[in-house]
């Protein structure tokens, strides 16, 4: 886009941010030249239900600026009037206490809700974010504090300004240390294109679904729209030791790749037999007895845990389950292909958002503890026992407050991707979900790929370039969620696949496998040592020796097992070499929130943001 200017063009909807959406990317005093206005709360317009002051009741608050605070009591808040040159991306922050309780406060712009976040009870004043938001050009009145009965929070200082943006500059190292030619070509374009163009997508159907015709969407999108995408969407789960059948998923891969110069990314549907307690290792079991379900929704004998005990029956159903992928795979990497692998996706499901609480799948229904320890073991199994270094490895992930917990770790992952559906939980229309775009690259500090890898309706690709939530690829499912008006009405997906700012089949390079990427080599394996509060070691040593410190709480620099404003301050003070402040090995490790090697500020913005609950 000529002339992009991310921190002035990029936008969020108003209708979809949530606070907080960059944790992980840290604000400094080089930020000031973003800020547009910075005011003494009570120097603003006083809405009503509250009202300035310099105590409550007879409790005082000291260490607010200025000659007061704006007191919130039921309701009520702070008002300004902004005119603004240009349409962009926004924040608003505050400086307040809340000091009844956690409280639920609002943001409006010209009288519309645009966020609503949780300011939880602090004992001191403490600067929160509202989230980024779009506002267009003109005359706004944005609207800071609380309607109903959430009031009760006192505010100090109010600051408006520019949203600072992601750089998305990815390193394009596969987390693969020996990861093939192909592929680290691959990863170079992926890489190179992110943040400037979308890549269209397309997930062809599976198990022999429209009579066996696979090119069943993608002839609907050539003829809707003169164009194919250029990644294409496949699913091994054909190849199983239950029921399974060749269902030519390989030749397809190999096919698009090499002969079409697409771009293929792949998820594993891997089934388990319901009734696993009775079931004989090798033997064949109908489909109709088989599912991919929680065991909560399909009453499964299948415990996921047992498969990371190297002798249980589990295991032994998962290592044979494993070889045969591995031997697709193998298929796959021998003609010079490279993949996008999604397995074990959307692990975490309903955990934590619905009533049920409960995952999708199996392989996420005993928590994220046991997910993150199965993903290693696939990941160690496919690369280490059965050599494949062909796959640029993607991990769903969510936007909920606790969806962190299910990273496995920045040497096991290369991508991070959402899946967007209406109506879970969200209704988006053609909104680019550019608040869970910015969420997720705050997940890695900004240091992966984020990408739509299933979603029913595309977002406006217009939408997409304003508010700069540029999704890797988009790659929207098949069948009815492609083809279906009501999904994506053909006027959309022809703006969509005609955009200069989306890769299509035809524009792919034609040395997308054979760019010239040195070999690298990957960090040192993290190994778990005891945690010492005997020894208290320099900062240059912690530096030499945190590779070799497993984390055993992030954010818990004090190590005392839990996270809290002492850590965010002993933090602090060693990194301004406070020679008094006392950190041990397995400290400065954990400090490490952000896992880019060493513990920074931008550490202890996230280490405050675990304690507020807005990661």
């Amino acid at each position: 886009m000529k002339g992009w200017n991310r921190r002035l063009t990029a936008a969020v909807s108003a209708a979809a941010v949530a606070g907080g959406v960059l944790g992980a990317l840290p604000v400094t005093a080089a930020d000031q030249d973003l800020v547009i206005l910075q005011s003494e709360a009570e120097a603003l317009t006083v809405t009503t239900g509250a009202q300035v002051a310099t105590k409550v009741y007879n409790d005082e608050y000291p260490g607010y600026s200025g000659d007061g605070f704006v007191w919130a009591q039921g309701s009520g808040g702070v008002k300004i009037d902004v005119d603004l040159k240009e349409g962009a991306m926004y924040e608003v922050k505050t400086r307040c206490l809340s000091y009844l309780g956690d409280r639920l406060q609002d943001l409006a712009v010209d009288g519309e809700k645009t966020a609503e976040i949780n300011i939880a009870k602090t004992d001191t004043w403490t600067e929160v974010s509202f989230g980024y938001f779009f506002i267009p050009a003109g005359k706004h009145t944005i609207e800071v504090g609380s309607t109903g009965s959430w009031g009760y929070i006192l505010y100090d200082t109010v600051t408006f300004g520019y949203a600072k943006m992601p750089e998305m500059k990815i390193d394009p190292v596969p987390c693969d240390p020996k990861a093939n030619a192909e592929t680290r070509s691959l990863m170079k374009f992926l890489t190179d294109n992110y943040g400037k163009q979308v890549i269209s997508g397309q997930q062809e159907i599976y198990g022999s679904g429209h009579d066996g015709n696979y090119e069943y969407e993608f002839d609907y999108l050539k003829d809707t729209t003169g164009k194919l995408p250029a990644v294409r969407g496949f699913d091994f789960m054909n190849y199983n030791p239950l029921y399974g059948w060749d269902d030519n998923t390989t030749e397809r891969v190999i096919e698009w790749c090499k002969e079409r110069n697409g771009i293929a990314t792949a998820s594993w549907h891997l089934n388990v037999p319901v009734d696993f307690a009775n079931y004989t290792l090798g033997d064949a079991v109908d489909w109709q007895k088989c599912s991919y379900k929680n065991y909560q929704a399909s009453n499964s004998t299948f415990n996921t845990a047992n498969i990371l005990k190297e002798d249980s029956k589990e295991r032994q159903y998962f290592d044979a389950a494993v070889k045969m992928l591995a031997e697709q795979l193998q298929r796959v990497q021998e003609a010079g292909v490279p993949i996008i692998f999604r397995p074990l996706h959307e692990a975490q499901g309903n955990y934590g958002r619905y009533g049920d609480g409960t995952a999708w799948f199996w392989w996420g229904d005993r928590g994220p503890e046991v997910f993150k320890e199965l993903w290693k073991l696939l990941y160690s199994e496919l690369t280490d026992t059965y050599g494949l270094h062909n796959l640029i490895w993607e991990l769903n992930l969510y936007e909920m407050d606790n969806s962190i917990e299910w990273y496995p770790g920045a040497e096991y992952v290369d991508m991070i991707a959402y899946d967007k559906y209406e109506g879970s939980p969200t209704r988006w229309g053609t909104d680019p979900a550019t608040s869970v775009f910015l969420k997720l690259v705050g997940y890695s500090g900004d240091t992966k790929m984020v990408a739509l890898s299933e979603c029913d309706r595309i977002p406006d690709i217009e939408k997409i370039t304003s508010e700069g939530a540029w999704w890797s690829y988009i790659c929207p499912w098949y069948d009815e969620y492609i083809t279906g008006e009501s999904n994506n009405p053909k006027d959309l997906l022809k703006a969509f696949y005609n955009s200069d700012q989306v890769l299509t089949l035809d524009e792919m390079p034609k040395d997308l496998y054979k760019a010239s990427v040195p070999q690298t080599t990957k960090p040192a394996e993290t190994t778990k040592l005891a945690a010492t509060t005997a020894s208290v070691v320099t900062t240059a040593e912690q530096a030499a020796t945190t590779a070799a410190i497993a984390v055993t709480l992030r954010g818990d620099v004090t190590c005392d097992n839990s996270v809290d404003v002492a850590d965010a301050v002993l933090l602090a003070r060693l990194l301004v070499a406070d020679s008094e402040a006392k950190v041990t090995e397995q400290g400065y490790a954990n400090a490490d929130m952000n896992e880019n090697g060493q513990p920074d500020s931008g550490d202890i913005a996230r280490i405050l943001m675990k304690i507020a609950k807005m990661i």
